[in-house]
């Protein structure tokens, strides 16, 4: 090998290439490859517009981007007639403020789903949209009357393009161990449940990570979020290989964490792309937050764990047969993640996953993976089992 081939610019542009050639693969091969499903306008910037010229009485609101606090403080000096006037009239942000009383963003995200599906059922019938269109319409619309089903929990909402949404399992204001599950890429409102493989998306994790929970610490208060409440790249694309995605869902992701009521400890679950989206916000999370736990993850973004700058535990998984140790664990030129968190240099806390089977077995009922997510969530950390078969992960 001479110089020219050994030269950093090359080395460069070889794993640059090597990076690209691996995405085409796996975009060609069946991995994601989903369609953007839209919805009509973007209905929360028309709402945050109505509620920015609006009063309570003689007083103007407070700004929707307030911090928590402000607002926390603005909705306890409202009568409670007073707050569901509030959410009665701008249900879409009342819905999703940060700061906003718990039980008050259910009633309002339940308002503004039913006005979202009476939006798409019209849609679903106008001539003037093409056949698919109606298609997606008529999907949007069931999607919206399943999370208004049973007493379903929304934490969050919007369906303005692609669609958002986040849902919480348990007492969110009594909880004392508060888990967040971040899924990754093509998770939008169509794709936030699923009817076949229920436990593969985020709703279902969420269900298997909190029966888990409660199972292994029955004990103490739980509560799950399935956390679907940032734009998430769409397919395998170049959205899927940088991290811009990933920088304003941190930015979300922290503003969540932030608000949460009461005093309880938070546990981050990220998955896929999700684990990059934890690795962009770790510097800014809040003390509450005391463990990160990434599964399947294509990077964080770093070169090891001490440059996530974090004071929570991280932890990391993944199965025999992920495809996607066979993502480049590099960065070059803003493409790729970086270092492969389940690598001995990066220094998380490797755990077991044996049973879980491909890239979206990890949350399965009854997997190894699953257990140590649930051990994790509620601290009972002599439990976690190591994938070296030892307890290094647990010291």
């Amino acid at each position: 090998m001479n110089s020219f081939d050994s030269s950093p610019t090359l080395s460069a542009w070889r794993a640059l290439l090597a990076l690209a050639v691996v995405f085409v693969m796996l975009a060609t091969t069946g991995w994601t490859a989903m369609a953007r499903h839209r919805g009509p306008g973007e209905p929360l910037k028309v709402a945050i517009s109505a509620w920015e010229r609006g009063r309570t009485g003689v007083r103007h609101l407070p700004s929707p981007t307030a911090p928590p606090k402000v607002l926390a403080a603005f909705f306890a000096s409202l009568t409670a007639a007073e707050q569901a006037r509030l959410a009665a009239t701008y249900p879409l942000v009342v819905g999703n403020l940060n700061g906003a009383p718990i039980t008050l963003r259910y009633r309002a995200n339940r308002l503004a789903l039913i006005q979202a599906r009476h939006v798409e059922e019209r849609r679903a019938r106008d001539s003037r949209l093409s056949s698919d269109g109606r298609a997606v319409a008529d999907r949007r619309m069931r999607r919206f009357g399943s999370l208004l089903g049973g007493e379903r929990q929304i934490l969050s909402f919007d369906p303005s393009g692609t669609g958002r949404v986040a849902e919480v399992l348990g007492d969110l204001d009594r909880a004392q161990r508060v888990s967040i599950v971040v899924p990754g890429v093509d998770t939008n409102l169509l794709t936030f449940e699923k009817s076949d493989n229920w436990y593969t998306a985020p709703a279902g994790m969420a269900e298997s990570l909190y029966a888990a929970e409660r199972s292994a610490a029955p004990t103490v208060r739980t509560a799950v979020i399935a956390w679907a409440d940032y734009t998430s790249p769409a397919g395998l694309g170049m959205d899927a290989a940088i991290g811009k995605l990933a920088e304003s869902g941190a930015v979300r992701l922290t503003a969540l964490t932030d608000a949460l009521p009461g005093k309880s400890h938070v546990s981050l679950f990220c998955h896929s792309y999700g684990s990059v989206v934890c690795g962009v916000a770790a510097h800014t999370l809040p003390a509450r937050v005391t463990d990160v736990a990434v599964a399947g993850s294509p990077g964080m973004r770093v070169g090891n764990a001490a440059q996530l700058h974090t004071r929570a535990r991280v932890w990391a998984m993944r199965d025999g047969d992920d495809w996607i140790q066979d993502v480049p664990y590099l960065a070059v030129g803003g493409l790729g993640h970086g270092a492969d968190p389940v690598s001995k240099d990066f220094g998380a806390r490797v755990v077991a996953a044996h049973d879980a089977v491909g890239h979206t077995g990890y949350f399965k009922p009854g997997t190894e993976s699953l257990d140590n997510f649930a051990d994790i969530g509620v601290a009972s950390y002599a439990s976690v089992s190591c994938a070296d078969g030892g307890t290094r992960c647990r010291r």
